[in-house]
């Protein structure tokens, strides 16, 4: 194993730290059972009501009977009531939302908060290339650049992981980024690990080691890849630093 310093690993400018997204008002409750990847059970207020889980991942370790989550209510009409936001692990608050890091990170780099970004004028979401869609894309006089974000919210004994389950498609857009990078884009994944306990990020290679596998052949091929962790309060989600990459 060895550790790639990606980023000044002290943290991040004031100006990317203070770039947030605002949670809705949120109320406690108690998780009861996982129905299925995008609907759980909660009590809230003496009541048992669906609601949705905004992630496909497994979150075993957050999302169990008896945790505490925070959570919102959902417009009249849909098939949940509330929306999960949040889950506790101890004393440590965990952001369960697959998304929101896409809507930080372009947030972030919109303003050119990030300097390893910051060179490009235009930027936008949801690219196509090849057979996949990019959550990022940056163009301007440096070139041209995308980006995938892919959220995490394990944390093993202080390292975050991801996958937390087998993902076909986090190593499909590994291959496409690598595709890219042969076709001469700037080409980047970005793990937005979405709570404050991390102190570095690895692959998880025994949950999916094809995933390990090819994200090492996507450095190799020219790929960067950074790893940033998250200040995350019952109002709102901010990057706070960057934390070292082992493979």
């Amino acid at each position: 194993m060895f550790e790639l310093e990606t980023g000044n690993l002290n943290g991040l400018n004031n100006h990317a730290s203070n770039i947030e997204i605002v949670l809705p008002e949120l109320i406690e409750a108690v998780f009861v059972e996982r129905v299925n990847r995008f609907v759980g059970m909660v009590q809230v207020a003496g009541h048992i009501c669906p609601a949705h889980v905004p992630s496909s991942g497994r979150m075993r370790e957050l999302l169990f009977p008896g945790n505490i989550v925070y959570i919102s209510p959902m417009p009249k009409g849909r098939k949940t009531q509330y929306r999960i936001h949040l889950a506790k692990y101890d004393d440590i608050m965990v952001s369960v939302d697959s998304l929101l890091p896409n809507r930080l990170m372009y947030k972030v780099l919109s303003e050119g908060a990030i300097s390893h970004f910051a060179m490009y004028e235009e930027v936008k979401k949801e690219v196509g290339y090849g057979e996949s869609r990019f959550d990022i894309y940056l163009k301007g006089e440096a070139g041209r650049c995308f980006i995938e974000v892919k959220s995490v919210t394990l944390v093993d004994e202080g390292v975050a992981k991801f996958p937390d389950a087998p993902s076909e498609r986090g190593s499909k857009h590994l291959s496409e980024l690598t595709r890219a990078v042969g076709e001469g884009y700037r080409s980047a994944v970005i793990f937005i690990i979405q709570r404050d306990d991390a102190r570095s990020f690895s692959p998880n290679s025994i949950t999916d080691p094809v995933f390990s596998q090819t994200l090492s052949q996507a450095i190799e091929a020219g790929v960067e890849i950074y790893a940033l962790a998250c200040d995350v309060s019952l109002n709102t989600v901010r990057l706070k630093k960057y934390i070292p990459v082992q493979l």
